[in-house]
């Protein structure tokens, strides 16, 4: 195995601070993927993995992405919530890469919100 160099630590620090950033702190979006068990069978991890790409290729520090339990809506799985501050929150539904791909053009970055893929637009309320 070879030596590592400093030039190699920083590379994996570098990687793993732009990984943590994405998903911790302040933002002005926040997009949870919803990976409960019936998530991860319907294929959240792909949708994970292409929300944080998009993150990452478009270098926002304005956009966390985090992971939550199940949803309640198995049927309608991948799942994922966007919240943008000062908004409702939106709820899309049967996502796909290219879905992802779509919601982070329009809504994230353009402040649309995608009806055609939108389950609900508000906060689910508890009496």
């Amino acid at each position: 195995m070879p030596k590592l160099k400093l030039e190699d630590l920083e590379a994996v620090r570098e990687k793993a601070r732009k990984a943590v950033s994405l998903r911790d702190g302040a933002a002005r979006v926040r997009m949870t993927v919803h990976m409960g068990t019936c998530g991860l069978a319907a294929g959240s991890r792909k949708i994970l993995e292409a929300a944080l790409r998009e993150v990452e290729g478009h270098d926002l520090r304005d956009v966390m992405v985090t992971t939550s339990g199940c949803a309640g809506l198995c049927s309608r799985e991948p799942m994922a919530t966007v919240e943008v501050v000062g908004e409702a929150p939106v709820k899309y539904v049967d996502l796909t890469e290219g879905k992802i791909k779509e919601i982070f053009t329009e809504h994230v970055l353009g402040g649309k919100i995608l009806q055609q893929y939108a389950l609900a637009i508000g906060s689910e309320r508890t009496f």
